[in-house]
């Protein structure tokens, strides 16, 4: 019976008829918005200039010099050895002599990062305390707003110096006005499966993708609508080095959801396998059933090493999900038999979480910083975040005593002797 689901030559002739029909204004749009930025070599190629560490660390100096004070500081950390390294911490967790392999190395992620002190204040606890750095870190920050007081280079710059993946949120988003159906939290459930992003809005995201991928390098950035999904996996096949994630609001809960995406990815994947897609949240319903089904899809597709699973350990005290959500024990047992995981954590230790007089709030991320300054929340938010940084380190020492090994900063959590 399963014959009948072959999927027919002529219904994927007609699908390429239509890309390369001269007749497609959706395409001719688009392929259009690439031709007035350059093409994607130029595109590429003004990336990849100003993307060097050294072109941020000119913009941060001439925007915002005490940023730049503190990136030399974490220069000097690094090149010092100044952080622990990851036998130490491997040792102190107590973990056995022999890991998986690396293959199963469960990436270490926090989100979200939203103001460049806080990174700074992260390092300065991990290296008193001999804590590890993320390898991956979201932001759900304002683009012009970041862009604007300095913050923007700073990061991108501190990510150069950890090594670490960083995720850009763009303001082309449903909170930006573009349906003129939905406001703030009063009309959330109109933001369900992604919705936001309607009429030429995927064009308009486009046009600000570009501009921070040339301006600064940013490279990754969340994706929550289906139509800027696929904009995103046409940019890869036109020859733009663009990648993505999916973000959790997109609703991929099921194995069949997630077969979905990842057949979009294989249809306009390059021809060495490569697809702009490196990571989706699943969301936060899903359970281990259903990410040891999705990791056959995934591995069937050629996609094992090259999508990552970014699964929620924890997640925001309010306005997400029902509490207490602790997600680290599956983590424990899923995570030594799917390969390409990272550990997201949105929010502190549900027992820590519950105790502070502001906890993390998922609506904070949407204030802007005049709001967080003038109603005095920043010293409480970066509170917040460095709970995250406390929950990242539990969910460390509890893998590595499992045998499960981690990935952190990698230019900052040396091997011995190395």
């Amino acid at each position: 019976m399963k014959e009948l689901l072959k999927i027919d030559r002529k219904a994927l002739e007609s699908i390429n008829r239509f890309l390369l029909s001269d007749d497609n204004a959706v395409i001719e749009d688009l392929v259009r918005i690439v031709e007035k930025h350059g093409g994607p070599r130029a595109i590429n190629a003004a990336a990849a200039e100003n993307g060097k560490l050294e072109k941020l660390m000119e913009k941060v100096r001439a925007g915002n010099p005490r940023y730049a004070d503190d990136l030399e500081w974490l220069i000097e950390q690094r090149d010092g050895r100044k952080f622990i390294s990851i036998e130490d911490f491997r040792r102190e967790a107590g973990a056995p002599a022999r890991l998986k392999d690396d293959s199963y190395q469960v990436t270490l992620e926090i989100s979200a990062l939203q103001y460049f002190p806080w990174l700074i204040s992260q390092a300065r606890q991990a290296v008193s305390r001999g804590e590890l750095m993320p390898s991956r870190f979201i932001r759900v920050r304002a683009m012009k707003e970041q862009e604007e007081d300095g913050d923007l280079p700073a990061v991108a710059a501190g990510m150069k110096i950890l090594g670490s993946s960083w995720v850009e949120s763009l303001d082309t988003r449903g909170t930006d006005g573009s349906n003129v159906h939905l406001g703030g939290p009063d009309t959330i459930t109109g933001y369900f499966g992604g919705v936001g992003q309607p009429n030429d809005h995927p064009y308009r995201w486009l046009e600000e993708y570009l501009h921070y991928y040339t301006a600064y390098g940013v490279k990754q950035v969340l994706n929550l609508n289906g139509g800027t999904v696929l904009v995103g996996y046409l940019l890869h096949k036109l020859g733009i080095d663009m990648e993505f994630k999916i973000s959790v609001f997109m609703g991929n809960d099921n194995p069949f959801n997630i077969l979905w995406t990842l057949l979009t990815a294989k249809l306009f994947a390059r021809e060495d396998g490569s697809t702009s897609l490196i990571g989706f949240n699943l969301a936060n319903s899903v359970n281990n059933w259903t990410i040891e089904r999705a990791s056959r899809v995934r591995a069937a597709l050629g996609f094992e090493d090259k999508v990552r699973f970014e699964h929620h350990i924890t997640e925001t005290w309010k306005s997400i999900v029902r509490q207490p959500y602790d997600k680290l024990p599956e983590l424990v047992e899923i995570a030594q038999k799917v390969r390409n995981i990272s550990a997201k954590h949105e929010g502190g230790v549900p027992s820590v979480e519950q105790t502070r007089e502001h906890p993390s709030d998922i609506l904070d991320y949407f204030m802007a910083r005049s709001d967080v300054e003038s109603r005095g929340l920043m010293p409480a938010m970066e509170r917040n975040y460095l709970d995250k940084h406390e929950s990242v380190q539990r969910t460390a020492r509890t893998l590595l005593a499992a045998g499960v090994p981690v990935l952190a900063a990698p230019s900052l959590h040396h091997c011995a002797g190395a």
